[in-house]
């Protein structure tokens, strides 16, 4: 039997944040790591990664099988993406049944997806660093839910369909939301 009782944390990763605990690259000496919100546990390791620029929901375990189990296909993952400019009908149907990216210097073609665009902003906190306004044009807000997770691949997709992503926020991971939850809180969680 087992002793050593797994734990598992949700948390609100701020942009301006790697998605690691530790800096093996000397050339991000003076990058800012999650270790800095919480006395994680010495094994914990984030369940997939958000990039540095994005933010929202990031899951954390010192349980290997779960990380492979939420980071499989099954598990859906749903984003909120401010956007460059005024998205059409036609990008978001180009965007649901899947656009070519690079993966890895390859194409891939992404799997189908559920996409609607929001009539409002949602209600986000601020960020660090500050987005353009809208004196440099217009943006528009989207919903996006996929069951994969390549290298930054909502914004890949976003400019695929000619409209680059200018925030990217996680919130939703299966049926883990982050809900009303303040960059850089941290709670522990069952899964």
């Amino acid at each position: 039997m087992d002793k050593f009782k797994h734990q598992h944390f949700a948390m609100y990763k701020p942009d301006g944040y790697l998605s690691q605990f530790t800096n093996n690259d000397v050339s991000k000496n003076k990058k800012k790591l999650l270790g800095e919100f919480y006395a994680f546990p010495k094994n914990i390791m984030a369940i997939g990664r958000l990039d540095e620029p994005s933010e929202g929901l990031l899951l954390l375990t010192t349980n290997g099988r779960t990380s492979e189990f939420i980071r499989s296909r099954k598990i859906e993952k749903e984003y909120l993406a401010q956007i460059d400019g005024n998205i059409t009908s036609n990008a978001i149907e180009m965007l649901k049944k899947g656009v070519e990216i690079s993966v890895e210097g390859k194409k891939y073609l992404t799997n189908p997806c559920e996409v609607s665009k929001l009539n409002e902003h949602p209600v986000l906190p601020k960020r660090n660093k500050k987005i353009r306004d809208d004196r440099h044009g217009p943006t528009s807000w989207i919903s996006i839910t996929i069951t994969e997770g390549k290298y930054r691949q909502v914004r890949k997709m976003t400019a695929a369909v000619g409209f680059p992503t200018l925030r990217l926020v996680r919130v939703r991971i299966g049926h883990i939301k982050l809900q009303n939850m303040i960059p850089g809180e941290v709670k522990k969680i069952n899964l």
